[in-house]
C-alpha cells in the first residue's frame, strides 16, 4: 500500500508526465527570455527541466509551448451571481506565460480608479489592491494542479473578484503554515520560468502580501479547489467610515501606452503595421499586449472587419468612446 501510494505521488507531477504532443515550439518563451536579456540556448530543455527521464518533453513544456489545449478564461458578470454573463475572454491555447500576462492586463483594465471627494481632500484608490490582486492571479497559475487538466478560473462580479485554482493545499502543508508563508511548490518547473521572467520574486511571499491588504477569510479551501475572493474596496477609508457627503467618481484606468496610441490615430483607419510605426513600437508582442489589445478591451479602438479578426485586410479605427476620451484629455489640459 505504501509503494502504491508513493508511486501515485511521484507520478502526480507535470515534470514527470509526458507531453501529449512532442512537436512543440517555444518562440513566445524565447521572446520573453530575450526581453529579460536571458536568451535561451540549445540546452534550455534540460536547463529548465522540461524533459522526462526519457528525454521527451514533459507536461510543463506542453504548458509553456506556443500551442496547447489549456483554456484560460476571464468571465465578467452583471450582478453578484453567475446568472447574467456579460463578457467572457479566452486567453488560452498558447504559452502559459502569455496567457498569464493577458489575464493580468485584462483584470488590470477592470481594476478602475475610484475617486473619493470630501470637503477636506480628494483620495484616489483602485477597486482592488493592485499588489494583492497581481499576487493572487500569479499564484493561481503557478500553484494550479495542472495534472488534472483543469486551468485556473477568473471571475469578475460587480462586488468582488473570485480566483479559483484546481487542487487544494499540497500534502504536508497546513492552513496555518500556508498563511505564514511556508510553501511546497506544486509546479517547480513553472515557478523557475516565472521567476526567470520576474513574474514572481521568491517562494512563499505571495500569500503574506495578499493578507497584508485582505483578511484570511478571503481564502476558501475545499478538497479539490482553492478559491480567493477579493471584495471591492469602493467606499472604504482607513480609520473612518464614508459619510453621506462623500461622492464617488469612477474613471477608466487607462495606461500611458493606450493614451499614446489613440492620440496618434486621428480619424483614419490603419493596419497594425502602420499603427506600430505611428506609436513608435517595433516589437510586435509589446505592441499587441501593451497598446492595441488594452485599447480594444476599453472600447477605444474597433476592428474594421470584426467578423474576420485575422484577415490580411484588417484595419483599426477609433470608436466614438475613443474620440470622446481624447477630447476630455484635451479639455483637462
Amino acid at each position: 500500500m505504501i509503494d502504491e501510494l508513493y508511486a501515485k505521488r511521484t507520478r502526480n507531477s507535470i515534470g514527470k508526465i509526458t507531453s501529449p504532443q512532442q512537436d512543440l515550439d517555444f518562440e513566445q518563451l524565447r521572446i520573453y527570455y530575450q526581453e529579460k536579456n536571458k536568451p535561451l540556448n540549445k540546452q534550455f530543455k534540460k536547463n529548465l527541466e522540461l524533459a522526462t527521464v526519457d528525454n521527451a518533453f514533459n507536461y510543463a513544456a506542453y504548458l509553456l509551448a506556443d500551442k496547447n489545449n489549456m483554456s484560460i478564461k476571464v468571465a465578467k458578470y452583471l450582478g453578484k451571481n453567475r446568472v447574467d454573463l456579460s463578457e467572457t475572454n479566452e486567453y488560452g491555447y498558447n504559452s502559459l506565460i502569455k496567457a498569464c500576462k493577458n489575464v493580468l492586463d485584462k483584470i488590470n483594465i477592470e481594476n478602475k480608479t475610484t475617486t473619493l471627494i470630501t470637503a477636506k481632500e480628494r483620495k484616489d484608490q483602485r477597486l482592488w489592491n493592485p499588489i494583492a490582486l497581481r499576487e493572487a492571479i500569479i499564484n493561481a497559475f503557478v500553484h494550479n494542479d495542472f495534472t488534472r487538466e483543469a486551468p485556473p478560473k477568473f471571475e469578475i462580479f460587480n462586488d468582488r473578484i473570485e480566483i479559483t485554482s484546481t487542487g487544494s493545499l499540497p500534502d504536508c502543508l497546513s492552513e496555518k503554515e500556508f498563511f505564514e508563508g511556508f510553501s511546497i511548490p506544486r509546479n517547480k518547473e513553472l515557478i523557475r520560468v516565472f521567476k526567470d521572467l520576474e513574474l514572481v520574486e521568491q517562494l512563499g511571499s505571495g500569500i503574506p502580501r495578499i493578507i497584508e491588504f485582505y483578511s484570511k477569510d478571503c481564502f476558501q479551501f475545499s478538497d479539490n479547489f482553492l478559491r480567493i475572493v477579493l471584495p471591492k474596496t469602493v467606499g472604504k477609508q482607513e480609520g473612518s467610515q464614508v459619510t453621506e457627503h462623500v461622492t464617488e467618481q469612477v474613471t477608466e484606468h487607462v495606461t500611458e501606452q493606450v493614451k499614446k496610441l489613440i492620440v496618434v490615430m486621428g480619424n483614419q483607419a490603419y493596419p497594425r503595421t502602420e499603427l506600430m510605426q505611428l506609436a513608435g513600437v517595433k516589437h510586435r508582442p509589446t505592441f499587441l499586449y501593451n497598446y492595441l489589445q488594452p485599447a480594444i478591451a476599453l472600447g477605444f479602438i474597433e476592428l474594421t472587419l470584426p467578423g474576420k479578426p485575422r484577415s490580411s485586410k484588417q484595419q483599426y479605427r477609433l470608436t466614438t468612446k475613443g474620440n470622446k476620451f481624447i477630447e476630455a484629455q484635451l479639455e483637462n489640459k
